[in-house]
């Protein structure tokens, strides 16, 4: 055997495998629509159009609108939805792909919902497929198969579900103005937006949104609530349990086949989204509402994209929160969604607050050319005897009020009138002292009049930049020199340092042997959510508040909230830098004094400190209004939210240079100036800044993030989707063409800095 004929042994099993090609799979073209119109889940934003695809004969039943399917793209499988099927394709034929495999086939997105994220991504400048990674929630099989079995066991609503509402609805009727409009409009059809001051009062919120959502279901209509977090999801459900409507969960009396516990089929009237619940849970509810089995959804900001489709009510609580903005592109707003969408179904609108937020107001008033996430509404108010019935009541006890009543202690965190008042308090129950927060942070003002130092070019904070003496704005980097206190022109400025260190130590020298308990997510014990109606002192921050469970006492009463609520530090408000910073400070506040007893029970809140006159006195008269028009009349003085359009622009200095410039924001261009309400013209872009790094920054990547800057467009409200449209395609040039640098940008930003 010569050498050109020898062959490596081998040992059986360990033999290299001869792989066989495999014959192209044969393919018949569908015989009616056979392009399918995709689009894919991929995130970059110039691959935001659809894509063609050739159906399957086979598929031709099951490659329905709405669908999700798996195709190839480039050289790798990737998910996708069907958005349409047509007949040609404006690819040639030769050059599509077919359909690898349909999931499913159940209309995961309904046609309704389509068009909504294609006007949500039209709106905030994104891609539908950014839409579809929030609203969708990831496929699970084994669910699909076990709510199809319940899917046709639907109850008719009861008797008693119609007689309670009806006997909640009459109630709420005596205490708020107009609810007459609000009622006719949830039975009935045709847009109608809403904004909604609620009473103080333990439960009122969800009292209200509970019967709002009942309203809808008795006439038919579906319903999409958005609320802040998961202690409010669950008040509203609580609620919804006292009308008669039954959540969303495992059945007892599951149909045949299915398995009544966790793991079978789920039946109820209304279903809970979160992004916090378990993924197969998530699924389920969102898999059940977009086949229909369920009309009423509410949850946190994942809700708003539920699929419910018609006339329904599309509500949002607190919807100044920050917890309604989101974090991922296109970084879209719940308020503006929900509006959008109440819109286009012909459905309800309701913003419900303690707080009015400065958006609102502006709609109420009509202030402001309508968008596409914003217009006109109608305002329902509380009756004014009805308010003074029921919050407590309010005492600030400033300088001077601590002056009129000679109190030596003027100056001190917690001065003698309220130590008295406070241990009164005790005696009927627990007290809570709302402190502003664990953190320290910084902040400059007058070394004089301890007013805010602000920017006089734009109004923005001051701060202190490191390596620099001299003070810059946050918000549009301008350099404070020669800088005058504009109240008592004083030229020195402070460092103010804010924090709620040694509260605890503090108070308990002046409450000896009175029990103490510390709610905050930064202390051993975390949040701690409930506590007995007894005598003790709660120390908690914003949103840490424990409820009060109702305990009978020896006359057989029963107490479900504070004798009184104690904020500390109220002069903290006077330095946040935030736009929305005094209409954030008066929403915490009346979410604290709305735990606190009616001032028939003999239930007071004291403001301790220093704060702004418009804060305290809507505080006082619990009337939001006079806080939100304040800000609105301000705000469109200097030029900015909710008066004009905004947009944040974010990443490296040149590209952010370069994109200002390519929108015509900067050097002459048609967007460079922004006409204020007023006539005066105001320069279209603030700053730009440096901003730091991100947190979540690697090391590989210090380099890209370097010089990173973020700058402020303002347009008129007219012009907000031409300044959407602009920037989602100069992006989207920016990623195509591969040029180096971040670029981000978001529209109606919560705030400037």
């Amino acid at each position: 055997m010569s050498m050109s004929d020898a062959e490596q042994l081998a040992l059986d099993g360990l033999a290299p495998r001869k792989r066989r090609r495999r014959a192209p799979a044969e393919h018949t073209p569908a015989a009616h629509d056979p392009v399918a119109h995709v689009v894919l889940d991929v995130q970059a934003m110039h691959l935001g159009q659809t894509f063609d695809y050739l159906i399957d004969e086979k598929d031709a039943d099951v490659a329905v609108p709405g669908a999700l399917v798996r195709v190839r793209f480039g050289g790798q499988r990737v998910n996708g939805v069907i958005w349409g099927r047509s007949d040609d394709s404006d690819t040639p034929r030769s050059s599509l792909r077919y359909l690898e495999r349909v999931l499913g086939g159940d209309v995961l997105v309904p046609a309704s919902m389509r068009d909504d994220i294609t006007a949500i991504a039209e709106a905030y400048g994104g891609t539908r497929a950014n839409i579809l990674r929030l609203a969708v929630p990831p496929r699970v099989v084994k669910i699909e198969r076990e709510q199809r079995l319940a899917a046709s066991f639907n109850r008719k609503p009861s008797p008693i579900l119609s007689q309670a509402v009806e006997r909640r609805g009459e109630m709420l009727e005596a205490s708020y103005g107009q609810w007459n409009m609000l009622r006719d409009a949830l039975a009935g059809t045709g847009f109608r937006p809403f904004v909604f001051d609620s009473l103080p009062g333990v439960g009122e919120q969800a009292r209200c949104v509970a019967w709002m959502i009942a309203q809808s279901y008795l006439a038919g209509h579906g319903a999409v609530v958005v609320l802040p977090t998961m202690r409010e999801v669950g008040d509203v459900m609580l609620a919804l349990r006292e009308l008669g409507l039954r959540p969303f969960g495992p059945a007892a009396d599951a149909p045949q086949g299915a398995n009544p516990s966790g793991m079978g089929a789920w039946r109820g009237d209304v279903a809970v989204l979160t992004a916090s619940t378990a993924p197969a849970d998530r699924y389920r509810a969102y898999f059940a509402t977009a086949i229909g089995q369920v009309r009423c959804v509410i949850g946190t900001r994942a809700a708003m994209y539920a699929p419910v489709d018609g006339p329904a009510l599309f509500a949002i609580v607190d919807d100044v929160a920050y917890q309604q903005a989101d974090g991922m592109m296109p970084y879209a707003q719940a308020r503006g969604v929900l509006r959008l969408r109440a819109e286009r179904h012909g459905g309800v609108f309701v913003a419900i607050a303690n707080a009015r937020s400065p958006i609102s107001h502006a709609e109420v008033e009509g202030i402001g050319a309508a968008t596409a996430t914003g217009g006109p509404a109608t305002a329902i108010h509380a009756l004014p005897t009805v308010t003074r019935e029921r919050m407590p009541w309010v005492r600030w006890l400033n300088r001077d009020e601590l002056a009129r009543l000679a109190d030596p202690s003027i100056g001190a965190r917690v001065p003698h009138t309220a130590v008295n008042n406070i241990r009164q308090a005790l005696d009927s129950g627990p007290v809570l002292f709302s402190i502003p927060s664990d953190g320290v942070s910084e902040a400059l003002s007058c070394a004089a009049c301890h007013r805010q130092a602000r920017c006089r070019r734009c109004s923005g904070p001051l701060a202190t930049v490191a390596g620099n003496r001299t003070p810059r704005c946050r918000w549009c980097g301008a350099a404070a020199v020669n800088w005058v206190c504009p109240g008592c022109k004083g030229e020195r400025l402070r460092v103010v340092r804010v924090g709620a260190a040694g509260t605890a130590d503090e108070l308990r020298k002046l409450f000896r042997g009175v029990p103490m308990l510390l709610s905050s997510p930064s202390q051993p014990k975390g949040v701690i959510h409930e506590i007995t109606a007894q005598r003790m002192i709660v120390i908690a921050t914003p949103g840490a508040e424990p409820r009060v469970n109702p305990v009978t006492d020896e006359q057989g009463a029963a107490g479900h909230e504070y004798s009184a609520v104690a904020i500390l530090d109220a002069w903290t408000s006077l330095y946040s830098p935030g736009m929305d910073a005094r209409v954030d400070t008066l929403t915490a506040w009346m979410r604290v004094a709305a735990m606190c007893a009616p001032r028939s029970r003999g239930g007071q809140v004291l403001i301790l400190g220093e704060t702004d006159p418009a804060i305290a006195q809507s505080m006082m008269m619990w009337n939001s209004a006079l806080l939100a028009a304040k800000d609105v009349e301000e705000r469109g003085e200097i030029g900015l939210p909710p008066v004009v359009a905004a947009a944040c622009v974010w990443g490296q200095r040149d590209a952010v240079r370069s994109l200002l410039l390519s929108i015509g924001a900067m050097d002459g261009g048609d967007m460079a100036v922004c006409p204020a309400p007023d006539g005066r013209e105001l320069p279209a872009v603030l700053g730009p800044v440096p901003i730091p790094p991100p947190r979540t920054v690697d090391a590989r990547e210090l380099e890209v993030t370097a010089d990173r800057v973020k700058a402020v467009v303002l347009v008129p409200r007219s012009r907000r989707g031409e300044l959407a449209r602009r920037l989602h395609m100069q992006v989207a040039r920016h990623v195509a063409a591969r040029k180096p640098g971040e670029l981000r940008f978001q529209i109606d930003p919560k705030d400037l800095i």
